[in-house]
């Protein structure tokens, strides 16, 4: 249970529920041409799974100092798990989720794309080891990996039928990019609310985050605005996109808009960790409505 706790294996789910939304709930449901057997599929999911769990590992590795500060009843390491058998699960989860990526790309007589699988790999690292203390750079490196989940789906799914299905994939592959990009960019604001539930620790193990260089309530309030920014970005998409697709749009207000304005609102007024912890928490929550949207664009268009 304590290895599952370290892979954040609700974290994981959340991959699975995506993926499988995204090849079952959307571009199979509506009898649209998939480059992925259900094996292959079976495949993508766990050399997802397995390097996203590697990179909890390496980067839990890499903040033993302050988590034990910022969450001292959620370390596990060295108090569970010592830090070589951690390391060691490191290697195992990472070569193995490479190594299924690259029979993958063999199966599926992509060689090309086998580099995908090393990228995301050696980002994770570079990310947990180097850049998360960069301001606003991990927040954006770490957000884009998270995206790369639905970007990896699409590659191997639709890309190598694009060529010769483009009028019929066009749509979907434009579709399930802005997916991407929003789920990037809801992911980013979560980033910088964590950041401020992590402020204590970071600071003191010298990590130079955008709550230590302009205060807990001022990036708070940062990420206030940045909300109000993605609530016009979705209705200009709405406007623009979705004006024929009533239920849709209503799901998006009721679900995406709503609580990002209480977002807003709530963090305007934060200044305690109570405050932070409930932000994140309201962020997950529209992160999982997010995720579950592509299931309901395939009920609008499929009925």
């Amino acid at each position: 249970m304590i290895l599952l706790k370290l892979i954040r294996y609700k974290n994981l789910l959340l991959i699975i529920l995506t993926q499988v939304l995204v090849h079952y709930g959307f571009l199979k449901a509506l009898d649209l041409p998939v480059a992925l057997t259900s094996f292959n599929f079976f495949l993508l999911i766990a050399a997802t799974l397995l390097i996203a769990a590697a990179g909890y590992v390496i980067n839990d590795l890499n903040d033993i100092d302050s988590d034990i500060i910022n969450k001292p009843d959620r370390s596990y390491i060295p108090s569970a798990i010592s830090e070589k058998s951690a390391f060691n699960y490191y290697l195992v989860l990472n070569i193995s989720g490479v190594g299924i990526g690259f029979f993958l790309c063999s199966r599926m007589g992509l060689s090309n794309f086998t580099t995908l699988f090393v990228l995301i790999s050696a980002l994770l690292y570079v990310y947990a080891n180097f850049i998360k203390r960069v301001i606003l750079i991990g927040n954006l490196l770490v957000s884009a990996l998270v995206a790369s989940s639905i970007i990896i789906l699409v590659v191997f799914d639709l890309l190598p039928l694009l060529r010769i299905n483009q009028d019929e994939l066009m749509i979907p592959f434009n579709i399930l990019r802005d997916y991407a990009v929003f789920a990037c960019m809801l992911n980013f604001l979560r980033e910088i609310v964590k950041d401020i539930e992590d402020a204590r620790g970071d600071y003191a193990v010298g990590i130079n985050s955008l709550p230590i260089v302009l205060g807990l309530e001022r990036t708070a309030k940062v990420a206030g605005y940045i909300g109000v920014v993605y609530i016009f970005i979705l209705i200009g998409y709405i406007y623009v996109y979705l004006q024929e697709n009533i239920w849709l749009s209503l799901y998006l207000v009721v679900a995406q808009i709503i609580p990002l304005v209480l977002f807003c609102i709530k963090a305007r007024y934060a200044d305690k960790q109570k405050h932070y912890s409930y932000l994140s928490g309201l962020l997950k929550f529209i992160m999982l409505m997010g995720i579950l949207s592509i299931g309901i664009l395939t009920l609008t268009l499929k009925y």
